[in-house]
């Protein structure tokens, strides 16, 4: 079982001044980040599908070691369910996943490949 990383949840941040209605907001979209590389994760990014650009480092200052993993909050205010995600790793490799709904995907897990 990975550790879990001592990180607050993390939000993306609600003060993009767009708000969402209907029953979308209830969905949660919290995602529990598991890194089962063997190299952390020195940034990830998730973005709305229909954002034209990658929104901030979720982890901020902050690494994912390997074995490790964070909870995050994914709710952008928008009532959006589908993200794009990219992850960055220490060794300058990187990962693009598309179109996951983070309102069904309880964990999203990094593995070797």
């Amino acid at each position: 079982m990975p550790k879990l990383i001592q990180l607050a949840a993390i939000a993306l941040p609600a003060a993009l001044g767009l708000g969402g209605t209907g029953s979308a907001q209830a969905y949660d979209r919290h995602v529990e980040l598991v890194n089962a590389t063997r190299t952390a994760v020195v940034s990830f990014h998730a973005s709305n599908t229909a954002s034209p650009s990658w929104e901030e480092d979720i982890l901020g200052r902050k690494v994912l070691p390997a074995g490790y993993h964070v909870r995050i909050n994914l709710d952008d205010g928008t009532g959006r369910c589908r993200f794009d995600f990219k992850t960055r790793f220490s060794d300058g490799s990187s990962i693009v996943r598309r179109n996951v709904d983070v309102c069904a995907v309880t964990t999203y897990t990094l593995t070797d490949r």
